[in-house]
């Protein structure tokens, strides 16, 4: 777009460097362009991003030379790391420190970090409701990137941290209801009757382009989102209106849900209990108010569900 200022997009064929890419380019009035970074612009995701209209760029951040052409130039720049493609927070971390070198080499004018809390926080090193992981954290996918929080305005690059959560589109993913041995669908979570914060993929793009929109009034802020915080028995119960069968929230003790042994089966039980036994913190983060009006079109569950009926069917 002529005239337009560039917003660089990493983990633009992810979840949410994805939802921002699709947020600026459905917003032609907003005088952002979008340059999507992707590690392999020859994949599918990646090309159909630029049949919509992306400049699709290669870079990868565990080579830190790359990282500098795409951030040429650009106004500002959406820093996201995945955690849950390698497992360690060290890497991440790494990872961390060669985007905000870069984003600040390169004078991007506003940098938007996508972070979460410092676990620690609420459960500290020394306490063993939890186990500790890698060494010294206890969510490593939170804890190092709350670690890395440090390093964008120490390389220079005008930041705003965006704390996202749980997303909504998981629900039909990694953390779908499964079938037990009676037939049931259950939802197993080591949630107990605590709220879970979660968001749409897409409110995560939306929300981060309305920061773009705001200027600079927000460099240096921290700004933690969601779209609802609800029970896991409402969640459930809401899921059964939709697959048009019961489903039943089954919870479960953290221990036996670390026990399960799937990848990183531990990691995930530690998240799901620091959002239980940590919920007032993590909600009161949240304003749901707020957010909104940031976003104004910020989907609540229900309103989401309604969106994503058919990624329901199979269930």
């Amino acid at each position: 777009m002529a005239g337009s200022r560039v917003i660089t997009v990493f983990g633009a064929t992810g979840a949410q460097g994805g939802g921002l890419v699709r947020a600026i380019l459905d917003d032609p009035d907003s005088g952002f362009s979008v340059r999507a970074v992707t590690r392999d612009p020859e994949s599918d995701r990646a090309r159909e991003l630029a049949r919509l209209g992306a400049d699709v760029v290669r870079a990868d951040m565990d080579d830190e030379a790359s990282l500098g052409p795409v951030l040429e130039g650009a106004y500002g720049a959406y820093l996201v790391t995945n955690f849950w493609e390698h497992l360690s927070a060290e890497r991440e971390k790494r990872q961390a420190a060669s985007l905000a070198r870069a984003t600040g080499h390169a004078g991007v004018q506003h940098a938007i970090w996508s972070t979460l809390e410092d676990t620690r926080e609420c459960v500290p090193l020394d306490d063993d409701r939890m186990p500790t992981l890698q060494g010294s954290y206890k969510v490593p996918h939170f804890d190092a990137k709350a670690e890395a929080d440090h390093y964008f305005p120490e390389a220079g690059a005008p930041t705003t941290f965006l704390r996202t959560t749980f997303y909504w589109e998981n629900l039909y993913g990694t953390f779908a209801p499964q079938r037990g041995e009676d037939g049931t669908l259950r939802l197993v979570l080591p949630m107990g009757g605590s709220r879970l914060s979660g968001i749409a993929v897409d409110d995560i793009g939306k929300t981060a382009l309305a920061v773009f929109k705001r200027g600079t009034d927000l460099i240096g802020a921290t700004v933690s989102i969601a779209g609802e915080h609800l029970p896991i028995a409402d969640i459930a119960a809401a899921l059964s209106e939709v697959v048009g069968e019961p489903v039943r929230y089954a919870p479960m003790e953290p221990d036996a849900y670390r026990a399960l042994g799937f990848p990183a089966a531990d990691e995930v039980g530690n998240m799901f209990q620091f959002y239980a036994e940590c919920e007032d913190r993590f909600t009161h983060a949240r304003d749901l108010t707020a957010i909104r009006a940031l976003n104004p079109e910020l989907q609540d569950f229900a309103t989401w569900l309604a969106g994503h009926r058919e990624a329901f069917r199979s269930l």
